[in-house]
């Protein structure tokens, strides 16, 4: 029944619009665990203090769901087919942030196949995550074999690439399982690491504190003289991803249109950027998940810009 039951999610899970499902076993992460406290401990999370708050729950499912069994891991392609050239502006967004918030997108999804699975299982109990959860996501897609880790440490299919949105569902039933995917299909390459301007990048490892995505939305406050030159990204940053030639070779635009852009993310000029005031800022970004960074990031990346 378990196979047929992990079909029958498979299949309902696509329907809702997810290009990726697997499903594995919920067990321990020790190494895993380890691996997160040393990168906490070398201060790389930078002033992402929530990450090291939970990190007992990050770091062993069981502290944060106990009665968990199986992780269903799904994956959604937000590729929208433009890229960085076609903008009016110097100004550049990361792809995810062109259209509408994927935190709302996904979680409406993973609520819709949650219930439907509790009418097809009655008693189960289950959490819908996205990247806001304490769940190592990565971790999870991989061992449910969505993909591996690449030496940028996204998670990288060969359908889509990395253009994928994660989440997951944690319930308290067997299912029948996925097998992990243990290739490592970056072999040689290290155009990621290569390409990072600010040098944010080990193999299979990131320097939050370095990286321009971290800067441009997590990071509170004024840049020190070390991380003023942010190569033109207001928010967030797709360089690692943009010369991924698993990106190049196999991206697919999503079927989903809730992640294409704003006519204005594509079609404002520098001064348009420049006079964005609170209220505009507000209106322009209402339902995206650009609001993460506030009026007051967003501005003072552009200031840092010029």
């Amino acid at each position: 029944m378990s196979e047929s039951l992990a079909n029958c999610i498979k299949a309902k899970a696509h329907d809702l619009g997810f290009h990726k499902v697997g499903i594995t076993r919920a067990v321990s992460t020790p190494k895993e665990k380890e691996n997160l406290e040393t990168w906490l401990s070398l201060g790389h999370h930078g002033t992402m203090l929530w990450l090291a708050e939970r990190k007992h729950e990050r770091g062993d499912i069981y502290t944060y769901f106990p009665d968990v069994k199986s992780v269903i891991s799904l994956g959604m392609n937000y590729y929208s087919g433009h890229g960085q050239s076609e903008l009016n502006s110097d100004n550049k967004f990361s792809n995810y942030a062109w259209g509408e918030d994927y935190h709302d997108v996904l979680k409406s999804k993973l609520y819709k196949l949650l219930s439907w699975l509790k009418i097809e299982m009655p008693g189960l109990n289950g959490i819908a995550c996205v990247d806001t959860s304490p769940v190592m996501d990565k971790v999870w897609a991989q061992r449910a074999g969505l993909g591996w880790q690449g030496k940028h440490t996204n998670l990288i299919t060969r359908d889509y690439g990395s253009w994928l949105f994660l989440g997951e569902l944690l319930v308290d039933i067997e299912l029948d399982y996925d097998e992990l995917f243990s290739e490592d299909l970056c072999g040689s390459c290290t155009a990621c690491i290569d390409a990072c301007p600010t040098q944010a990048l080990g193999e299979y490892e990131i320097y939050a504190e370095k990286c321009i995505s971290y800067l441009t939305i997590e990071h509170r406050g004024d840049f020190s003289d070390n991380h003023s030159e942010l190569h033109h990204w207001i928010y967030g940053c797709d360089i690692c991803q943009e010369v991924c030639p698993w990106n190049e070779k196999f991206s697919q635009v999503t079927t989903q249109n809730y992640f294409y852009p704003k006519k204005e993310i594509l079609s404002w000029t520098n001064e348009d950027w420049e006079r964005i005031d609170e209220e505009g800022f507000r209106k322009l970004f209402k339902g995206s998940a650009v609001k993460r960074t506030k009026y007051s990031g967003l501005s003072r990346n552009i200031n840092a810009n010029r």
